[in-house]
């Protein structure tokens, strides 16, 4: 009797084979085994039998069933003869019962989540490097649907953050707030913070630039404005009350395009301002200023340092908040470009010996000019000569971005000091509240400290008259702005609001 004549017919198959257009879970021909008909009618010599071996069915290698077979040995359940003579009878024993599907369609995969948009930024979340990455398997089926034998894909690892530039930028932050408390000339060429910190910025808004330019430029605006409002909101009122009337310039402090007016009395606090209204033009100009960049890097980059030259030596430009920002702009626009030769890997491909030669060069020449026009200034300070701390600061940068392209510094180390890391990730994370409101904080440090001079056990054991003693209280009361107003950078990334990142 045949397998048709016992209800085994085309589309009655009980799970062997490929089911008549479902299509075969093994690479195997169409007829069970690289497609050769009738390979169970093939016989072999005698064998032994051979002991009982475990069946798998979900490895059982399908196959058609041409004319049944009878073994003097043992017959694995595969559909052809094994290990014994195979002889043709007219009728076998029925086949064991098995599911009608052996193979089901596997369950549909969720829809994936959508992604949130990563939104990176220099100043909180920036570095930029920090960004949710998407992994390249796709979407994870549900683990029910996983066999134990294939393991579920593992998760993408989070990104880490470049402890290098994230150093640089909390060192930059110490040395502002030094600066600030002791007034120090020679501060600002050991090492140039506001330079620093632009070409920071620039090396994360290129990679930023990546996404739409309008996108990361709203993003830009989005994190930026919310502390500088918040901020500004105790300032204006604190002036107001000390007989201030503002008059429509006071626009700019909603966007501070250009300097935002103030009295003599607050001046301490908004002066510090000239760095938000230098970053939020650069922001604003970056998507022009990268597409001209990357039509001839080296050109451009060296072209960048002739607007400080032209204001210096031929047009000192008006004399209102257009001159000021045209001489803020042209004073840093090295150091930003510097932040798009290092993110396009410009400097990585220069020859060695040509940076530090160029670096050197810039560093001497911005070195002799603040040394020679003392007379000029009252200081060799770098913050009051344009054009020294423009060069200066873009030998040192150069110096900075090179070594990391070329070497690769990373201080991946640092993540091994628990209570070091800790303090950079926080000044990474609150870089606009530091920046903002340490002038405050030093300036109510001083009453504080009179007050400690009430108390004869404070006069007699603390040095109130120390300028050192000044920082240390001006840095607890930044701790303390950092807790209480820290939080507004958080809402102003949409991230949940924290004491502490």
């Amino acid at each position: 009797m045949s397998w048709e004549q016992q209800g085994h017919g085309p589309g009655q198959g009980q799970g062997y084979g490929h089911e008549y257009g479902r299509p075969s879970p093994y690479p195997y021909g169409q007829d069970g085994h690289d497609g050769h008909d009738g390979y169970a009618q093939q016989s072999y010599p005698q064998q032994q039998p051979h002991p009982q071996q475990p069946y798998w069915p979900e490895y059982a290698e399908p196959a058609q069933y041409t004319e049944p077979v009878q073994n003097t040995g043992y017959v694995q359940n595969t559909g052809y003869a094994q290990y014994g003579q195979g002889v043709a009878v007219d009728g076998t024993a029925p086949l064991p019962p098995v599911d009608a599907n052996p193979y089901p369609d596997p369950e549909p995969w969720p829809d994936p989540e959508p992604w949130p948009d990563p939104d990176p930024d220099p100043d909180t979340d920036p570095e930029p490097g920090a960004e949710p990455v998407r992994g390249a398997g796709g979407p994870v089926p549900d683990t029910e649907a996983v066999t134990e034998e294939t393991p579920p894909p593992a998760e993408p690892a989070a990104p880490q953050r470049d402890r290098y530039f994230d150093t640089l930028r909390a060192l930059a932050l110490i040395r502002v707030v030094a600066y600030h408390t002791f007034g120090w000339a020679w501060a600002g060429m050991v090492f140039p913070s506001m330079g620093i910190m632009f070409g920071l910025a620039g090396t994360l808004m290129a990679k930023s630039l990546e996404r739409p330019a309008p996108k990361v430029v709203r993003s830009r605006l989005r994190r930026l404005l919310p502390p500088f409002w918040f901020w500004g909101v105790f300032v204006v009122l604190a002036m107001l009350v000390h007989g201030w009337m503002p008059g429509w310039e006071i626009v700019y402090w909603v966007v501070p395009l250009g300097d935002p007016p103030g009295n003599a009395w607050g001046e301490q606090a908004w002066e510090i301002l000239w760095y938000l209204r230098t970053y939020l033009w650069f922001v604003l100009l970056s998507p022009l200023l990268l597409r001209l960049f990357r039509l001839a890097p080296v050109p451009v980059l060296a072209l960048s340092l002739a607007p400080v030259l032209v204001l210096t030596f031929v047009w000192a430009g008006p004399d209102n908040r257009v001159g000021a920002a045209l001489w803020d702009l042209s004073t840093y626009l090295f150091c930003w470009l510097l932040g798009f030769a290092h993110r396009d890997g410009v400097l990585q491909r220069m020859k060695p010996a040509l940076v530090i030669a160029v670096s050197l060069a810039a560093i001497g020449f911005g070195g002799w000019y603040a040394f020679t026009h003392q007379a000029e200034f009252g200081t060799y300070d770098l913050d009051e000569d344009p054009l020294a701390q423009a060069f200066w600061s873009a030998g040192f940068v150069m110096l900075l971005m090179w070594a990391k392209a070329y070497f690769g510094i990373d201080f991946a180390w640092l993540t091994r000091l628990r209570r070091t890391n800790r303090i950079v990730t926080v000044f990474n994370a609150r870089a606009v509240t530091i920046y903002l409101w340490h002038e405050i904080a030093l300036i109510l440090a001083v009453p504080l400290i009179d007050r400690f001079w009430d108390v004869p056990a404070f006069e007699t054991y603390l040095p109130l008259d120390s300028q050192w003693f000044m920082f240390g209280v001006g840095w607890l009361l930044i701790a303390l702005f950092v807790l209480v107003c820290g939080w507004v950078e958080d809402v102003a990334a949409r991230k949940k609001p924290r004491l502490l990142p």
